[in-house]
C-alpha cells in the first residue's frame, strides 16, 4: 500500500486522464512508477559509483573499445 500527496494541479491531471481513458488513477500512478524507477536506480548507483572515486572512462573511448571489437 502506498499513499500520495500530489499537487493540485498533477493531481488535476491525473483526475482527467483516469476519467478520459476509464482506468484508475492508481494505474497510471503504478505506471509512472514503473516507467521511470529503473532511471532512478541507474542515477543512485552511478552516483555512489561517483563518490567513490577510481578511474573514469569517456564515452568516446567506449565507443572506440565497442568498435574495436565489433571488427575482430
Amino acid at each position: 500500500m502506498l499513499a500520495l500527496r500530489l499537487p493540485p494541479e498533477i493531481e488535476e491531471r491525473l483526475d482527467a486522464l483516469a476519467r478520459k481513458t476509464g482506468r484508475s488513477k492508481s494505474y497510471y500512478a503504478r505506471e509512472a512508477i514503473l516507467r521511470q524507477i529503473e532511471d532512478i536506480e541507474d542515477d543512485y548507483l552511478a552516483r555512489r559509483r561517483l563518490a567513490r572515486g577510481g578511474s573514469r572512462v569517456t564515452l568516446e573511448s567506449l565507443e572506440r573499445s565497442l568498435k574495436r571489437r565489433t571488427k575482430r
